[in-house]
């Protein structure tokens, strides 16, 4: 045994060694780059390819589907139920088993002395063997631990519903993006070709006109001037064409494609109705203060709080512990081998008395900060409505200017061609006008993304939003049938996916 005992302890000292000679490692370039390389591969595993052009709930289904930070949502979720569940299992009793074995090269032995005369009064002796094997089964239980993990679940409840509103939140902010990006990105698929092949030739005119200028075909300030429209009309060209080639690109991170692959939208015509609200401002708040997840979150927040002072003032009774166990032991020394032990015992910590007054103070004040977190962010919200809804009316007067500007336009490129047609008018006039028209369509366009952009964030801003339990992101096209369906009906006011607002009518 004696050897045995040497092993084990060079073996530990062997072990403290290696611990304390552990000293920072940073990951080599070749693992760095590995790394790169598998997280670029995972981040569109496992999504349905892109066979056919995207429509607008096409591209709201695969951000649902696909989008980095709602999965993430989807991860967080998912781990407060898990939570859940295990404090579940703390309101159970510990039953333990083990198993020892106990080994000494001599025996153990005691001898005892008379306390009256002082001699020994018993001769050295012994009650167990070398070497023992023992094995218990322990049943225990603490009802005030119970009590306090029955809050504790509670809580875990509380914070499973909290982050469904996280992951409502998300969704919300997720279509609201994508209704915003996806006109513009249609836009510019509308208007590409034709931006590019104007491009060309207003390149050509300005060569052009250099060269009249040049040869003196005409005179310098009127050259001058025409080439001076034709590159500020060049310049905005420019900077609208930025703005939609960007759209392109929001729009594929925002569904989580491979960004750099090309693909195609749905270029409809845009529709000739204005997309309506439909509400009263004073019903917009009303469903604005039910139906945002920041309330709701705080409202959760709040109930844990005073769950959490619950918990506290169980915490000031006594504890009683119940146990109950079967034993065993293969001492040759022993009497019973096998036995049953059964036991009660009652434990207060006298000092909680003291506490509580100053737990109870502290969760009363966080009660207080949660109220007024409340009321502050309630008011934020009902700003958010009322400007979402000012926005709205503005890009709808904005959007019917650009509507009638850009017929007008079109009406003076006709007749501008008709002229051109008889040599009434010149090359130079054709192009200019051909670029204004160009120009009022790509505003007329960006003025109605901007409009879905405002109908979009005064959905947003009243916290209505489509109530998936679980995204279906194996079948992609259902989603989006789903989400038609939802946004359709929330167009003409009978949405089904609000069980409120069959309710209150008389706010409408």
């Amino acid at each position: 045994m004696s050897i045995y005992l040497k092993r084990i302890v060079l073996g530990i000292i062997s072990f403290t060694l290696v611990g304390c000679s552990v000293i920072p490692v940073p990951f080599t370039q070749d693992e760095i780059s590995t790394r790169a390389e598998e997280d670029k591969s995972q981040l569109t595993v496992d999504q349905e390819p892109v066979t056919k052009a995207i429509s607008l709930y096409e591209a709201m289904a695969r951000a649902l589907g696909y989008n980095l930070d709602l999965r993430l949502e989807l991860f967080k979720k998912t781990l407060a139920t898990r939570q859940l569940d295990l404090t579940r299992y703390e309101q159970l009793p510990d039953l333990v088993a083990s198993v020892g074995y106990d080994s000494r090269d001599n025996f153990s032995g005691a001898s005892s002395t008379s306390l009256t005369t002082g001699q020994q009064s018993l001769e050295s002796s012994t009650s167990s063997d070398k070497d023992v094997i023992s094995a218990d089964l322990g049943l225990s239980w603490n009802i005030l631990d119970f009590g306090v993990s029955y809050y504790r679940a509670q809580q875990a409840a509380d914070r499973v519903l909290i982050a469904e509103e996280q992951k409502r939140n998300i969704i919300n902010r997720i279509l609201k993006d994508v209704r915003i990006v996806y006109w513009r990105a249609v836009s510019n698929d509308r208007l590409i070709h034709r931006l590019e092949d104007l491009m060309i030739r207003v390149t050509q005119a300005l060569e052009d006109s250099k060269q009249v200028e040049y040869k003196r075909l005409s005179t310098p300030l009127a050259a001058l001037t025409y080439q001076r429209e034709l590159i500020d009309n060049k310049e905005e060209l420019q900077e609208l064409y930025e703005g939609l080639s960007l759209a392109k690109i929001q729009l594929a991170s925002l569904m989580n494609l491979p960004l750099g692959e090309e693909y195609e939208l749905v270029v409809n015509e845009r529709p000739e109705d204005i997309p309506s609200l439909g509400y009263t401002p004073q019903f917009m708040e009303l469903l604005a203060l039910e139906n945002r997840s920041e309330l709701r979150e705080i409202s959760y927040q709040k109930r844990i709080n005073s769950q959490e002072t619950r918990a506290a003032l169980l915490s000031l009774l006594p504890g009683i512990d119940l146990n109950f166990g079967k034993n065993y032991s293969d001492n040759s020394f022993l009497f019973n081998t096998n036995w049953l032990s059964f036991g009660a015992r009652v434990s207060w910590n006298l000092l909680n008395v003291f506490k509580y007054p100053a737990t109870k103070r502290v969760a009363e004040t966080q009660a207080e900060i949660l109220d007024a977190q409340r009321l502050a962010l309630s008011m934020a919200i009902l700003t958010q409505v009322h400007i979402g809804l000012a926005q709205y009316e503005h890009a709808k007067n904005k959007y019917l200017t650009a509507a009638d500007y850009n017929e007008t336009q079109i009406k003076i490129l006709e007749q501008i061609q008709t002229a051109a047609e008889v040599d009434a008018a010149s090359q130079q006039d054709l192009i200019r006008e051909e670029m204004n028209a160009l120009v009022s369509e790509v505003r007329y366009d960006i003025a109605y993304a901007e409009l879905e952009g405002a109908y979009a964030n005064s959905y947003a801003a009243m916290g209505i939003d489509p109530s998936f339990d679980n995204l279906d992101t194996e079948n992609i096209e259902s989603l989006a049938k789903s989400l038609e369906y939802f946004f359709e009906a929330q167009k003409q006011n009978k949405s089904s996916m609000s069980m409120q607002l069959k309710n209150k009518e008389s706010f409408k």
